[in-house]
């Protein structure tokens, strides 16, 4: 993909990756729209440079028309990065089944309604880039992490699906799975984070993927490894290796942006 003079609608923009990105991309030359529920946020973010088109993911309709803003003011979007998340963290061996269906709203219903509404005009215009921000954590299940790893287990196999289904449409799609990065996010999170990132550095290496039309953008290196590594490990062993040590006393934390 072409950084230089593309527009790039970016969806979760109000602070953490999302808007580290947008910022990367701009100074990439890219044309940038930002949205996310936060205006005000947003604003900060745009500086007065992107456009600001403020939207809540889990709401049809305002998707629907916030995609129509966006192509108002800069054109259709040759590229739709979907980074709006949140993440509670649950007690192990718990299932909070509201939280669950927060999770699920945002960041699986979230993603899919952003692309549904992108798509079939990219695939009319027989091109265009669909980037959509997973997790390593959807590689394997985590005590603490029912939710969130779902979803992203959800979503890493609906971007796959599609990257299949679009094949020779001219359409892309790139799935990001980053490790941990430093941001409101994780700020809250009690556990150890290994090989933890800046913002900064994490949008530094989806932009470079986003060029390199890379399908899989997964950092950082070390992380990437150890995660995909697991992947090999039996279930039973893993459920052993993955359980929490001592009795569970995990208190519960929520950190959104979208």
């Amino acid at each position: 993909m072409r950084l230089l003079g593309s527009t790039v609608w970016v969806v979760g923009a109000s602070s953490g990756i999302g808007a580290a990105l947008a910022r990367e991309l701009q100074a990439r030359s890219a044309r940038v729209a930002v949205s996310a529920r936060d205006g005000a946020k947003l604003a900060r973010v745009a500086g007065g440079t992107m456009t600001v088109v403020p939207v809540d993911v889990t709401d049809r309709a305002a998707v629907r028309e916030a995609a129509g803003l966006v192509e108002a003011a800069v054109g259709p979007p040759d590229a739709v990065v979907v980074c709006s998340g949140l993440w509670e963290q649950g007690r192990p061996g718990e299932l909070d089944l509201d939280s669950f269906t927060k999770h699920l709203d945002t960041n699986v219903l979230g993603m899919a309604t952003c692309i549904a509404e992108v798509l079939p005009g990219m695939r009319e215009r027989g091109h265009g880039s669909i980037v959509g921000v997973a997790s390593v954590a959807g590689y394997r299940g985590l005590p603490g992490a029912e939710a969130y790893g779902a979803c992203k287990a959800a979503q890493i196999n609906l971007l796959e699906s599609l990257r299949a289904g679009l094949h020779g449409t001219g359409v892309r799609v790139q799935t990001v799975c980053p490790g941990f990065v430093d941001t409101p996010m994780t700020s809250a999170n009690t556990f150890p984070m290994p090989f933890i990132i800046t913002a900064g550095q994490a949008a530094r290496a989806i932009a470079d993927g986003m060029a390199k039309d890379r399908s899989e953008i997964v950092f950082p290196l070390r992380m990437a490894v150890l995660m995909k590594a697991a992947r090999l490990v039996p279930v039973g062993l893993w459920a052993r290796l993955a359980a929490p040590s001592g009795t569970s006393k995990t208190t519960t934390t929520t950190k959104e942006h979208a």
